[in-house]
């Protein structure tokens, strides 16, 4: 328990430092080498459009990831009384987390990244970090290959360019060929691709979950639920106007958690 515990404090640590060194590599490194291009035009300068994009991806993925600490998932102590709690019988998607110290209400998982239970409230945030969090994570990758490629002077038309990368700079680094802050982007270049990948499996997951109307942790203890058509699990999760939802996740869709199914 100690261990969850330390790991529900790092983890968010580690998310934020991360998050703080990618805005750090685009704004003093990347950034600066495509402003280099006296012919492009002002209004539509690649620095320009980089910095628009990737302040987007990296606004909603930040912005998603408080709103998934705020908006807990709901407590059965608040919802049913810690009198009566015992006396009836928790719905089937109710579940103890150890590492919160509380039973909550259509109950998914913990996320130790965000230190939080996700739920029915968080859910919609929690895919839409995932989703942007990815893309974040891929789009400074494609951009750090193009800032590597324009300073070692490195090709990347091979497919396997990519992977022999690392193992050929360390090899330069220790010879005095490529510099410590190249290399750093270089590391990075692979714990972006990593968090990228992982974070658009956890999001395709989830939303695979969400078209059938499961949760993890109904899946896990083999809880069968209701069969409903995907676009009602859809919109119970993202709200009726859930497309627009998924082009703006800062915008307030009206999302509604589904308490009348654990009732």
């Amino acid at each position: 328990m100690l261990a969850l515990r330390l790991l529900n404090v790092v983890a968010p640590a580690y998310f934020l430092c991360i998050s703080l060194v990618t805005f750090v590599l685009q704004l003093f490194l990347f950034l600066p080498s495509m402003r280099e291009d006296p012919a492009a035009a002002r209004l539509f300068s690649p620095a320009l459009l980089h910095g628009a994009l990737f302040l987007f991806l990296s606004t909603n993925a930040l912005g998603n990831y408080v709103l998934v600490i705020q908006n807990s998932p709901d407590d059965l102590d608040a919802s049913q009384g810690t009198s009566t709690k015992r006396a009836l019988c928790p719905p089937p998607s109710t579940h103890f987390c150890r590492v919160c110290a509380r039973v909550t209400l259509r109950h998914d998982h913990h996320c130790f990244f965000t230190g939080n239970c996700i739920g029915s409230r968080n859910m919609r945030n929690f895919v839409l970090f995932c989703l942007y969090t990815s893309l974040a994570c891929l789009y400074s990758m494609v951009a750090g290959v193009a800032y590597i490629s324009a300073v070692l002077s490195i090709s990347f038309a091979h497919p396997l360019a990519f992977l022999t990368l690392l193992p050929t700079s360390i090899s330069q680094f220790f010879s005095g060929a490529v510099l410590g802050s190249e290399m750093f982007v270089i590391l990075m270049l692979y714990l972006w691709f990593a968090i990228g990948l992982a974070c658009a499996g956890f999001c395709c997951h989830q939303l695979l979950l969400i078209l059938r109307g499961q949760t993890r942790h109904q899946v896990r203890k083999g809880v069968a639920v209701r069969a409903r058509p995907w676009r009602k699990n859809l919109q119970e999760v993202f709200g009726k106007r859930w497309l627009l939802g998924l082009l703006v996740p800062m915008f307030n869709v009206g999302s509604e958690s589904s308490k009348q199914r654990d009732k």
